[in-house]
């Protein structure tokens, strides 16, 4: 935690010991001080009234939910927060070393009623039972209609229920059935990577997941693919962020020191941004080059759950190369962060920085624009050549143009309104969030 919460953790101790017992804290007295927090750390904390009734608040998370609708922005008409929030200490110890609940799949429609996983846990219950990306959902719990428009129906069976039974097409044309109960996990981030050659070119890939779980290991998989990209002469790499909602700034650190060529090291990475109450504690961030890689453009595959720390790895290395953004949309739009809280049992997390880039660049509260769009393969298993999101990609690389075969009316379904609407719901199941 750094100093600057200091005087506000302090502040909110004292004010629950002077009010309740500390054997036995009430919601009221969580309420309060999460306010108190608010008033002084959120990015935004003078627009906060000072009319703003605490006790119009059930807990923690409700407050964190209510501030958001004071986080105006020059050039937006709305409230830009749609993240600050909270929850229990217990459960975000969890979430953010990469201990998963629940069956371990992840889902998306590849069209309006054709729903696929979009990738699996290799530990999950979902992963042991061999499930893959690019199965079919053909039932849940003998259920069959799925489209976009029950989305929350799909979002408790497949995310909230302790068991269901599915019914997969996969890819050779077989039905399976399987039944799995949910159960605890670890997460690997790193889900996939590969080289590819074309006419002479050498490409490097890697799907990336979250900026979240065990630092430890994630260090460890970025040498291991970057010495690899290294040792085989690479000269594109693509970084696959399409479910990669953040994590740490400091994950992201470390990846963005792999990317930047040569010519960044030691320029300026990023510089966050406090409320004017902490401006002393704006802090610029460095590249240190790692690596043998020296790259003059960079490719990401991203979508609508492309967010935060992910979106700060693409702002950050902008002014250094040519960076290309493809996928079926433009990413989630956060380019504001914020640190853990503790609030007795409980962790708040208002925004309380923002960041910009080298150039001062980082309002894109609507989003990283595209560069080229194409539907997200959900058909095809991860590092598939013929994938639409690294087809399209690796058809640039070798001919300077993104145009590529006819688009098929099911590829279209995959970039109507109501699929990427629905995408967006089935998304917000995942955490979105940059943190120090």
């Amino acid at each position: 935690m750094k100093t600057i919460v200091a005087g506000a953790i302090i502040a909110g101790i004292t004010l629950a010991s002077c009010r309740k017992n500390h054997d036995v804290i009430s919601s009221e007295v969580k309420v309060d001080t999460t306010v108190n927090y608010a008033r002084d750390i959120y990015l935004w904390h003078n627009n906060i009234p000072a009319s703003l009734d605490p006790h119009l608040f059930t807990d923690p998370n409700a407050v964190m939910e209510g501030i958001r609708a004071y986080s105006s922005e020059p050039g937006f008409n709305l409230p830009v927060d749609r993240w600050s929030f909270a929850m229990l200490q217990s459960d975000w110890n969890k979430l953010s070393t990469g201990i998963g609940g629940d069956f371990g799949m992840n889902i998306f429609f590849y069209a309006d009623d054709d729903l696929r996983v979009s990738y699996v846990e290799r530990e999950s219950p979902s992963g042991k039972a061999g499930i893959k990306r690019s199965w079919h959902i053909k039932q849940i719990n003998g259920v069959s209609n799925f489209t976009v428009a029950n989305s929350n129906d799909i979002i408790r069976a497949v995310y909230q229920s302790p068991a269901g039974t599915f019914v997969f097409g996969r890819p050779n044309n077989t039905d399976t059935t399987i039944t799995l109960k949910a159960s605890s996990y670890r997460e690997h981030p790193l889900l996939f990577d590969s080289v590819y050659n074309s006419n002479g070119n050498k490409t490097g890939y890697f799907v990336f997941n979250s900026f979240l779980g065990d630092t430890i290991e994630i260090s460890n998989e970025f040498e291991r693919i970057f010495n690899k990209f290294g040792s085989e002469h690479v000269q594109d790499v693509v970084v696959d962020l399409r479910y990669n909602g953040g994590g740490y700034v400091s994950v992201q650190n470390l990846l963005a020191n792999y990317l930047v060529p040569a010519a960044g090291n030691n320029q300026i990475m990023l510089t966050e941004e406090f409320n004017d109450k902490y401006i002393a504690y704006n802090t610029t961030e460095n590249f240190a080059k790692k690596g043998s890689l020296n790259l003059s453009r960079l490719f990401f595959i991203v979508s609508q759950n492309t967010a935060s720390a992910s979106e700060l790895l693409i702002n950050s290395l902008k002014p250094y190369l040519d960076v290309e953004l493809v996928g079926p949309t433009h990413t989630h739009g956060k380019p504001v962060g914020f640190y853990p809280i503790p609030v007795f049992d409980w962790y708040i997390f208002p925004v309380s920085f923002r960041t910009v880039n080298k150039l001062g660049e980082g309002n894109y509260f609507n989003g990283l624009a595209l560069d080229h769009q194409v539907v997200d393969g959900l058909d095809k298993d991860w590092g598939d050549g013929s994938e639409e999101c690294l087809n399209a990609v690796l058809h640039f690389i070798s001919s300077g143009s993104y145009a590529r075969m006819a688009v098929t009316p099911q590829q279209r379904l995959g970039l109507t309104e109501e699929v990427l609407f629905s995408n967006a719901a089935l998304g917000k199941t995942k955490f979105k969030g940059m943190l120090r």
